[in-house]
C-alpha cells in the first residue's frame, strides 16, 4: 500500500457540514469499514477551520481507488490526490 495525502477544499457555499443530511452522509462515507470497500485506509482526518479544506492521510493501492473514493466530495469542490512518505523513508533514502 503507498501512502497519500489527500486535500478536499469548497467554498462557504457548498460547504456539505451546512447540510445536515450531507454532513451525516459524508461521515458516514469516510468511516474505516466503508473506505476499506474501496480499498482504503484513512489514517487521518483533519479538517482546517474556517477555511474550507477537509484533509486525509491515508494508504491504498493507487490514486484511482482514492479518485472512486472521493467521488462524494468533487460535487462540492475540488480533490487533490498527492504521493507521500513517512519521514523514516524519507531519511532512509536521503531526500524528498
Amino acid at each position: 500500500m503507498t501512502l497519500y495525502f489527500v486535500q478536499h477544499q469548497h467554498d462557504a457555499e457548498t460547504c456539505p457540514a451546512r447540510d445536515p443530511k450531507m454532513g451525516n452522509m459524508l461521515l458516514q462515507h469516510i468511516s474505516p469499514s466503508n473506505a476499506r470497500r474501496f480499498g482504503v485506509k484513512i489514517l487521518a482526518d483533519a479538517v482546517l477551520d474556517g477555511r474550507h479544506t477537509f484533509n486525509l492521510i491515508v494508504e491504498a493501492e493507487n490514486a484511482e481507488a482514492i479518485k472512486i473514493f472521493m467521488q462524494p466530495f468533487y460535487q462540492a469542490g475540488t480533490v487533490e490526490i498527492i504521493p507521500a512518505s513517512h519521514c523514516e523513508t524519507v531519511v532512509e533514502r536521503a531526500g524528498c
